[in-house]
């Protein structure tokens, strides 16, 4: 349906709104699987459109459209927007934001090269206890290092790096110490 529209918000938003106009109860399960599709085919534009006219109903505003929308924002290089949804995330949610989201956020400023952004919201996953995964600690660790705070980044690495890590090795798992070089 909205594949063979112009990329003008108001006709996409238009034929969504006359696709639900005789809808007794909002189709959640379609849009959100329209969401799906068009994130499976990258169509990042579509995916804010959608989404957003999805939260303007006032449906869908759950975790997994917050993740998807984020990602849209990251590929269409609209840092700007994803940042004022993200803080709209946290005022609204600020008990359970769960990690996935925290993540994608690191990775979005981390992708634009706002490291110092990249620290403001590692210091909201500490402040709501929440521990990041080995990939969003390195890229906090390369934000101080780029930022020239050494001793923070090491500080980083030794909390958040296990000591060991798991390596498939003639088909079964291993478990492997880490090796210093590896820190960054």
């Amino acid at each position: 349906m909205l594949s063979g529209l112009p990329n003008e918000k108001e006709a996409v938003y238009g034929a969504l709104n006359k696709w639900v106009a005789w809808e007794v109860e909002f189709p959640i399960i379609a849009a959100a699987k329209a969401l799906q599709i068009l994130r499976k085919r990258s169509q990042w534009h579509r995916v804010i459109q959608l989404a957003k006219w999805m939260l303007s109903k006032g449906q869908g505003a759950t975790m997994g459209t917050y993740d998807t929308l984020l990602l849209a924002f990251d590929m269409e290089e609209r840092a700007d927007e994803a940042e004022s949804l993200w803080n709209m995330i946290l005022h609204t949610h600020t008990r359970s934001i769960p990690r996935r989201l925290f993540a994608r956020m690191v990775a979005l400023y981390a992708h634009h090269g706002l490291q110092d952004k990249v620290i403001e919201v590692f210091a909201d996953m500490e402040e709501l206890k929440v521990r990041p995964d080995e990939d969003t600690a390195r890229r906090v660790a390369r934000a101080f290092r780029e930022l020239g705070q050494e001793e923070k980044r090491k500080l980083i690495l030794k909390r958040y790096l296990s000591e060991f890590k798991y390596i498939y090795f003639n088909g079964e798992r291993v478990r492997v110490k880490r090796y210093s070089s590896e820190e960054g």
